[in-house]
């Protein structure tokens, strides 16, 4: 019963100290709560959301049925075709924090759209440990395929394979975190968290901004020295802006492991890539399993591209649609098709969009009367999901502005489990005030 879960329970909330000492467990990160509590309120959300094992392996399973196909050489050539040349370059490197974001109904899971530098995996892990339940069902509970207290260093373990996949053996000496004006970005806590487990786990990292790399006679270096691997937080997925030639310089000449890359934003996040997977005709002409592809037109909505020649009955049918930008992130320049005005529309016109089947999200109570849509994260790397996290949040898309929002546990269980746990909260329906 987990409607009624993400209805009526409040026995699980955050704990705040215990937040604080899982933020801060590294004193060169004292006062990093309080940075968040003034720079992001809205960045965890007090409640968990609920999730069934049958949408959690319903999940799974179009997940696997998208690796499936990006791994055939047809698919890579459509993706590649439209993608910039930089992304024909093959560092080796699989791409770290692959993220697979869905919505959850009554029909399953519906995949929304997939990232290649999803964000929000660390703070997560650290929000994990952060929980308290008040009833032994809810904590029996289980948030995801790896435990908690191991997420970290499933984490740590991901660049390692990521440096060996490079061509690399052994550690990487020094790691920089790189975004552009890094400290001025929503997540730039998380930028911090990165670097000190990077330095618990040995290696020596930091945050970066762009224009502190520098590419000369084979070498990435900053201030301090040679960077062997960087943690790409950049939305430039090209490396095209100027501010950014030397970390394309390099790695171009394979100089450094930087994950996620351009070729990874090019498989799976160029938003026209889903026109690809729901085409039914095209997927098997490919070849793929009937099974497959039955999973992929189930699990993922309908997808076209905006042309001029469907502009009138894209224009007609909107109010059933979702424009989004082909190489958009964080929710930019994404419309409801109900909300489009002319002038709008005719931007999407001029630009390069997708026009996908709106899907509903599901919603969390967060008290008596307020209720918040949500969606769910799967962090996933070669294929495997690491991690699952949800967001919470008001309006069009997800936006982390929202009071009693932001990113929330995932709890899930057996159905035995699940029905115990539904039973008590529907019996005890605690009321609990909107978080701030």
């Amino acid at each position: 019963m987990i409607e009624t879960l993400n209805r009526d329970c409040f026995c699980v909330s955050l704990d705040n100290d215990a937040l604080r000492r899982a933020l801060e467990a590294d004193p060169a990160a004292h006062g990093l709560q309080r940075m968040i509590e003034e720079r992001c309120p809205h960045l965890f959300a007090s409640l968990p959301v609920f999730v069934s094992r049958e949408h959690v392996e319903g999940m799974a399973r179009v997940i696997q049925a998208i690796e499936a196909v990006v791994a055939l050489p047809a698919y890579r050539e459509a993706a590649l075709a439209w993608a910039p040349q930089i992304a024909r370059h093959d560092p080796g490197a699989a791409g770290a924090f692959i993220g697979y974001d869905f919505h959850l109904g009554a029909d399953g899971p519906r995949l929304i759209e997939i990232n290649t530098n999803a964000g929000g995996a660390l703070l997560n892990a650290v929000l994990a440990r952060a929980q308290r339940a008040c009833c032994e069902e809810i904590e029996r509970l289980v948030s995801g395929p790896v435990p908690a207290p191991d997420l970290e260093r499933a984490l740590f373990d991901m660049f390692v394979s990521e440096w060996r996949r490079g061509g690399r053996s052994g550690l990487p000496r020094r790691v920089a975190i790189v975004d552009d004006a890094p400290a001025q970005q929503y997540l730039y806590p998380e930028f911090v968290l990165f670097a000190q487990l990077f330095r618990r786990m040995g290696v020596e990292a930091a945050v970066r901004a762009p224009e502190e790399l520098a590419f000369a006679d084979g070498v990435l270096r900053d201030a301090k020295g040679a960077l062997d691997l960087v943690y790409n937080r950049l939305t430039d997925f090209a490396f095209a802006a100027p501010v950014h030639a030397a970390l394309r310089a390099a790695y171009l000449a394979g100089a450094a492991v930087v994950t996620p890359h351009p070729r990874a934003h090019a498989q799976y996040a160029d938003k026209r890539n889903l026109s690809l997977l729901t085409d039914e005709t095209l997927l098997r002409a490919w070849g793929v399993r009937a099974e497959v592809v039955a999973t992929l037109l189930r699990g993922v909505p309908r997808t076209e591209l905006v042309t001029r020649a469907a502009a009138d009955r894209l224009w007609f049918g909107r109010r059933k649609l979702f424009f989004k930008p082909a190489a958009g992130h964080g929710s930019r320049a994404a419309y409801r098709g109900d909300k489009l005005t002319r002038r709008v529309w005719d931007e999407i016109l001029e630009g390069q969009y997708v026009a996908q089947a709106l899907v509903p999200p599901s919603e969390r109570r967060i008290g008596p009367e307020t209720a918040l849509k949500v969606d769910v994260r799967n962090y996933v790397y070669e294929g495997k999901v690491q991690q699952l996290a949800a967001r919470l949040y008001q309006g069009q898309t997800t936006n982390m502005r929202t009071a009693g929002g932001g990113f929330a546990p995932v709890l899930t269980t057996p159905a035995f489990a699940t029905d115990r746990a539904a039973e008590r909260a529907s019996r005890t329906r605690q009321e609990a005030p909107v978080a701030a």
